[in-house]
């Protein structure tokens, strides 16, 4: 089956899209730029970089815009799907949802207005087993936003290894938060995947930050042998 992978960049949608590879034909990603950074659908911070992330695993990519406007979000979605399945004949999508029922619900949705099969792989699995899955294969994730305390300055930037997520570990126990980030306290970016051929060097990123919110920009980036 030919699969269309929603990818914002980050760890999960970028881990689901290694499963896919094992198991299907990933036939292309699928990215929505969206110009509203408090999006409900879309991950935003270094969206653009999944153009390094596709040339990096060899994949088509399917970018479209969006307003990032509260529900105005789906029909900007569906015609990233529909554009999919023209050029490259997707069956099915897939997505990194977790645990949130607003975002799989409205993907489910539109795939079924359109007869696509629409998977999510890491559906309600164990967060702490996944987290340590990433860092187990060889994922190497940046910290590209922070959205909640206790997240201080520090975290903009910083990769997630086995140190990061025993503080995770601890934050969730303390705050609540959860450990996947898939609450919105922070996000993520993907520099190296085990099926990237190559992997993604950062060469300038710019850090703001205020009351436990902030964001990594990444302002240059390069592909960079293994």
């Amino acid at each position: 089956m030919k699969l269309g992978v929603l990818c914002s960049g980050g760890k999960d949608s970028i881990f689901s899209c290694g499963m896919a590879m094992d198991r299907e034909e990933v036939a292309c990603l699928i990215t929505v730029h969206a110009e509203n950074e408090e999006s409900y659908l879309f991950h935003t911070p270094n969206v653009r970089l999944v153009r390094l992330q596709a040339e990096a695993a060899e994949l088509p990519l399917v970018e479209t815009e969006s307003a990032g406007r509260k529900e105005e979000e789906l029909a900007d979605l569906g015609r990233a799907l529909d554009l999919a399945r023209e050029r490259y004949g997707i069956e099915g999508v897939v997505t990194g949802a977790i645990l949130s029922v607003y975002q799989a619900s409205r993907i489910q949705r539109l795939c079924r207005e359109r007869s696509l099969w629409c998977f999510n792989p890491l559906w309600h699995t164990g967060q702490e087993t996944y987290m340590q899955a990433l860092i187990g294969t060889g994922y190497e994730i940046l910290v590209s936003g922070v959205f909640s305390a206790p997240f201080d300055a520090s975290w903009l930037g910083r990769r997630i290894d086995a140190r990061a997520l025993a503080l995770l570990k601890q934050y969730a126990e303390q705050y609540r938060i959860t450990l996947t980030g898939e609450g919105g306290e922070y996000e993520t970016f993907v520099a190296d995947a085990p099926f990237f051929n190559k992997r993604i060097e950062v060469m300038r990123a710019e850090s703001e930050y205020r009351n436990f919110r902030g964001v990594y920009r990444i302002t240059d980036a390069r592909l960079v042998e293994k």
